[in-house]
């Protein structure tokens, strides 16, 4: 395998920043957190998880999108305080879990996702995510906006001729060449507002940033209630990110460092950030996207990208400069990323050989396509909802176990 140099390290980790930013920062958008906190609470959790599972797994963690309701609704209604306490009570759930991981032994938690559901799952990962690369593309009520696509076009041609260089230093970053190119174009085309550059201070936190890390956290009944729940429910979307990453990189993380050690390290990161008062973290499929591309799957480029984020979160005008990268931009590698996502699960069904002959193998994976990418969230109760994604794995799990297999 190929040494690769210190700045070639830093670059590719400058990538990986590029493609976990958007999401991480839009989940404080969504919810009124602090999105220099959330930053910071993406790259401290990202170490704390490579520490706990022995460094050896190209993961990073930025805001999760399970928990945007009833984080917006808890902050809304009780206060920094009380999410605090619940978004804290979230990881310790999944480190309950782990344990419970641990006992019963990876080889019997692997018994419930062969191909058949893998494979499956992995495809909806990445078709779900499809409309939203498109919307940020410029795709709204079955039309393009011209400019959007142009520029969503240029970085996605970008990324495909700089991806099929032979012998090149760019293939290994063809997203933050493509970037750069489509950046380019929009400034050209009015697309990029730099005004907000020269407002921001180069370094500290936010107005009101460091009252919220302060804040000391209170656990309530109202408040674990909301949260808690949820970290159940996203187990299964995290047996599928770190499925999916074993994927792509060909290695098995079920066994080596084990799926108890994965469900720790998300359950101590979620508690950090839950305690700097961040939303709850997560293993990003955006950057296991940026894996596939570059198909260097060394995790301490994910670690220098860690360091990137919390940098991020304390240099304004830095963070600043990626806020201004227009979203046609960034849904034009979306495009690409999420596409390499459902390819994956495409190669784990040819890999494993499945015959799809067999009914009971049509029948499971019909269903999780279908459950998968047509239903959004379903409430089960109260603030806690349940994704389609969630809801077409556990129904994969049962029907793999219930149906006999044929002879």
């Amino acid at each position: 395998m190929k040494i690769l140099g210190l700045k070639t390290k830093i670059i590719l980790g400058m990538q990986h920043v590029l493609a976990m930013f958007g999401a991480t920062v839009l989940v404080p958008f969504l919810t009124g957190l602090n999105p220099s906190i959330a930053l910071i609470c993406a790259g401290v959790g990202t170490l704390m998880f490579h520490s706990v599972t022995k460094g050896i797994v190209p993961v990073f963690l930025g805001s999760s999108f399970a928990f945007i309701g009833a984080t917006a609704l808890v902050l809304r209604e009780q206060g920094i305080a009380i999410l605090k306490g619940g978004v804290i009570s979230a990881g310790l759930v999944y480190v309950m879990m782990s344990f419970i991981v641990l006992k019963f032994g990876v080889e019997r938690i692997k018994s419930f996702f062969p191909p058949v559901v893998v494979g499956p799952i992995i495809m909806v990962i990445g078709l779900r995510l499809s409309p939203v690369a498109l919307s940020m593309a410029g795709y709204s009520n079955n039309t393009f906006d011209r400019d959007s696509l142009i520029i969503a076009l240029i970085v996605v041609i970008s990324m495909i001729f700089i991806s099929i260089l032979k012998k090149s230093f760019f293939r290994l970053v063809p997203i933050l060449i493509s970037v750069a190119i489509g950046y380019i174009v929009a400034y050209f085309m009015g697309d990029v507002d730099l005004s907000k550059i020269h407002e921001a201070s180069w370094i500290g936190l936010p107005e009101g940033a460091w009252d919220t890390i302060t804040t000391v956290p209170k656990f309530t009944f109202s408040g674990v209630v909301a949260l808690a729940p949820i970290a159940l429910v996203v187990f299964i979307e995290h047996i599928g990110d770190i499925t999916t990453n074993g994927a792509v990189v060909g290695k098995d993380f079920f066994k080596n460092p084990g799926v108890h050690r994965t469900l720790l390290g998300d359950g101590i990161a979620t508690m950090a950030a839950g305690l700097l008062g961040g939303p709850a973290n997560t293993t990003y499929g955006e950057n296991t996207g940026v894996l596939a591309v570059t198909k260097v799957y060394n995790p301490a480029i994910l670690r220098i990208a860690a360091c990137f984020a919390i940098v991020l979160g304390l240099i304004g005008k830095f963070g600043v400069i990626l806020q201004t990268i227009p979203q046609p931009v960034m849904g034009g590698v979306s495009i690409i990323l999420f596409g390499m996502i459902a390819a994956v699960g495409v190669r784990t069904i040819v890999e494993a050989q499945l015959d799809f002959t067999h009914s009971r193998n049509l029948m499971i994976a019909a269903l999780i396509f279908v459950l998968g990418i047509a239903i959004g969230d379903i409430t089960i109760w109260g603030t806690i909802s349940i994704s389609g994604l969630a809801l077409a794995a556990l129904v994969g799990i049962v029907l793999n176990k219930i149906l006999p297999e044929d002879k």
